[in-house]
């Protein structure tokens, strides 16, 4: 599986050119390490600088007017890769587009998401605009 762990600055780029004045949709999708990969070489597991990571950065993240939609536990993978696994599973919301830019770029949590960085192995973050909710697949 190639290791996503934090986007591409040309990345963001895009995003800023998606309408950012309405609500979105981020899923995430996350693999952990099994030690977290620290710079200053700290020891402890993927899961443990992850929880760290949630902590420290839900100040922020409720600051902006985030919160959490939807959270799963991976089962099996139907369609896609068979060896494709992930540990965490959820899709966060964010009042606007902008919501998230202001989260992702507040110094407060920009001091802090080494601790996620030190925890994935690699993830998917999608963001998506929600279709009005029915019976169709559409």
């Amino acid at each position: 599986m190639p290791n996503f762990v934090n986007p591409e600055p040309a990345h963001f780029g895009q995003l800023k050119l998606l309408p950012m004045d309405q609500s979105v949709q981020m899923l995430n999708l996350v693999k952990l390490r099994d030690r977290a990969d620290y710079e200053d070489g700290a020891d402890t597991t993927g899961r443990k600088a992850y929880d760290e990571y949630g902590r420290l950065s839900a100040p922020v993240f409720n600051r902006v007017g985030g919160r959490i939609i939807w959270s799963g536990q991976f089962e099996f993978m139907v369609i896609g890769p068979k060896d494709e696994h992930w540990d965490i599973a959820f899709v966060a919301e964010y009042p606007t587009g902008q919501a998230f830019m202001d989260m992702v770029f507040d110094p407060e949590y920009q001091a802090i998401v080494y601790h996620r960085t030190a925890a994935v192995e690699t993830s998917r973050l999608i963001r998506l605009q929600a279709n009005e909710s029915g019976a169709g697949f559409g």
